[in-house]
């Protein structure tokens, strides 16, 4: 039996369109027989003196031009919906129409009752028909088998965007989900149901709604929702310690046809930062890049490269990127070109910030409007046994294109700092800071705006805990945390980027620009969740070992000194450190000693005099 429905629907959907025109030809051709039977009360109506077969033949006419007019089987009536279904009925309708009024131009003898009667029983057939052939095909595509092998999901909103994913589950058998309930906030939508599935409760009961249909994967499809809301929910998904995954953009799979894996990603830590994302308003802030030529040191970097691509987007002049590792530029140089198609005026110099000779050709010859200063050494513990290169690169690297700027009359100068700036405990962090003090001094005596960008710690960027935390969960840990109080401020390189681009628009110099970058992180509770989130339990499947502080780190970072102060700018998420008095003269003469000693001393002289130069660097009594 099962063999003669196989073939008859092969055959079905080989011949799609001339079998739904022949079933439709068969229906409205019965309703017109039952029709005309109930008005003339005579089954054997074509038998009788009615020219039954002459006004059946001018029913097929008019119903087949119309039906076929209206391109009525170009459809895909397994996947119809509300408006497929009302288009079939405004065709329906178009039919009865024009056949009414060739009925009537010819005369021919029927009643308004057998009109109305026929209208009726012809659109009753046309939907039931399509109703039953949808239904059928959904029922075909989805086997007992394959609802065991389905994982068992709960989703999280009852929404548009869940009405939306349970009609891409329901129209393709290829998704191997079965949603069994559904969870929202909304007290009103409790007990309801959407496309038979219950909304059983709220987000606070997701474990117990998790543990009662045994669910597999949770998928979070509110597409408007606060960060701070987010991280709620997302924080009660994680104590399941279940598969969690989240719907971006719906709108692509139900548009493109795709399977709902290729939408559906995996939670990332941005998603539980708690805040709203910074966004650049290139409208708003980046008139200053609008064909300016444009130099970003470091630009292979994580920072950097990003920084290339959203500066490519305000149309400069030329774009050049600066590296002094080849690799790196050259990736972001072709992913450039890729996506411009020589349309934008990009250049790539291979040189080492270090090197003052080199830098000053470049200057010399590109005619640089705006300099984002990324490069630099930010390895703690690395800058912690190489404190003679952290000096030399952060520091006098940084010197050199700061002289080159104010020389060759730069208008903006951004150099992207660090939170390990404020009363840094580490040799980076140290270095850093005094990079800020070169920006006010240098911005003392200059036409060039020096502005420095402070910031925290950038999920995904080369050498971040994010990266290390998810190689160590693929290879079942330990995940390493060096300390269980250890906290963090925390945002993604895009959020990065945008700030720094913000500050460039907002600077009139010598400010350092800070982000209100919400809540800091605890590390313990961020590798908890990214266990919890890859479907683990921490401490069971996979251990979390305590290692210990490195040389150099603190419990947590700041974001300013206490003498800073702060001011607000026009942008709500951004905010100005005011600037500490520094004495010129001495400063001058400090830093021709650390240059002295950098080439020369010994770590203890270089760390010291160091200590001098940047009075809040202090060893943290952790160490």
């Amino acid at each position: 039996m099962s063999d003669v429905k196989n073939t008859i629907w092969r055959f079905v959907k080989k011949y799609r369109k001339y079998t739904l025109f022949f079933c439709d030809f068969l229906i409205w051709n019965f309703s017109f027989y039952v029709s005309l039977a109930i008005n003339k009360n005579n089954l054997l109506i074509f038998n009788s003196s009615t020219p039954f077969w002459k006004y059946l033949f001018i029913v097929n006419i008019c119903f087949a031009i119309i039906f076929l007019s209206f391109k009525l089987y170009d459809k895909i009536w397994r996947y119809a919906d509300t408006e497929d279904f009302f288009y079939a009925g405004v065709t329906t309708f178009c039919a009865n129409l024009l056949f009414f009024m060739v009925s009537v131009f010819l005369g021919m003898n029927m009643t308004l009752r057998m009109y109305a009667l026929f209208g009726l029983t012809s659109t009753l057939g046309i939907f039931m028909f399509r109703i039953l052939y949808r239904v059928n095909r959904l029922i075909d595509n989805v086997s007992e088998e394959d609802i065991k092998n389905k994982k068992r999901m709960l989703i999280v909103g009852a929404g548009e965007c869940t009405v939306s994913l349970l009609r891409v589950i329901s129209k393709y058998s290829a998704n191997k989900y079965l949603p069994v309930a559904i969870v929202d906030d909304d007290s009103e939508k409790i007990g309801r149901r959407i496309m038979d599935i219950r909304v059983e409760g709220s987000t606070e009961n997701i474990p117990r709604i998790c543990e009662k249909f045994d669910v597999e994967i949770i998928l979070f499809a509110i597409t408007s929702i606060s960060s701070q809301n987010r991280r709620r929910i997302l924080d009660i998904c994680a104590k399941t310690n279940l598969e969690i995954r989240i719907i971006p953009n719906i709108y692509e799979a139900v548009t493109s046809g795709v399977s709902l894996d290729s939408v559906m990603r995996k939670i990332r830590v941005e998603d539980l930062l708690g805040r709203e994302p910074i966004v650049f308003n290139k409208n708003q802030y980046g008139n200053y890049l609008i064909e300016k030529t444009v130099l970003v040191t470091g630009g292979g970097g994580s920072i950097g490269s990003e920084l290339c691509r959203q500066i490519a987007k305000t149309n400069p002049k030329k774009l050049i990127i600066l590296d002094v590792y080849e690799n790196s530029a050259y990736e972001i140089q072709q992913e450039l070109k890729r996506k411009y198609h020589g349309l934008l005026n990009l250049e790539v110099e291979i040189a080492t910030i270090c090197d003052k000779h080199q830098i000053e050709k470049i200057f010399e010859s590109e005619h640089i409007d705006v300099v984002f200063h990324a490069a630099a050494h930010k390895h703690v513990p690395l800058m912690e046994r190489n404190i003679e290169e952290a000096i030399k690169n952060n520091v006098f690297g940084t010197l050199n294109l700061l002289e080159c700027a104010d020389k060759y009359d730069v208008n903006k100068f951004v150099q992207i700092s660090t939170d390990k700036a404020v009363n840094p405990t580490n040799v980076m962090g140290a270095t850093k800071r005094l990079c800020e003090m070169l920006i006010q001094l240098k911005d003392k005596h200059s036409k060039t705006e020096f502005v420095a960008v402070r910031f925290g710690n950038v999920l995904g960027s080369n050498g971040s805990v994010i990266p290390l935390f998810e190689e160590q969960i693929k290879s079942m840990g330990p995940v390493t945390v060096t300390h269980p109080d250890i906290i963090r401020y925390f945002m993604t390189i895009p959020e990065a980027v945008s700030l720094v681009l913000t500050a460039g628009g907002l600077a009139k110099g010598g400010e350092i620009f800070v982000l209100d970058m919400g809540e800091p992180v605890k590390i313990k509770t961020l590798a908890e969740n990214l266990i919890r989130l890859s479907g683990f339990i921490p401490n069971e499947d996979i251990k979390i070992e305590y290692i210990g502080l490195r040389p150099g780190e603190k419990l947590y970072e700041e974001l300013l000194m206490d003498e800073e102060g702060i001011r607000k700018t026009k942008n709500k998420k951004i905010y100005i450190g005011s600037p500490i008095k520094i004495d010129e003269k001495n400063f001058s003469k400090s830093l021709e000693i650390l240059k002295e000693l950098s080439q020369c001393g010994t770590y203890s002289e270089i760390e010291s005099h160091l200590m001098k130069m940047v009075p809040t660097f202090k060893r943290s009594n952790h160490e």
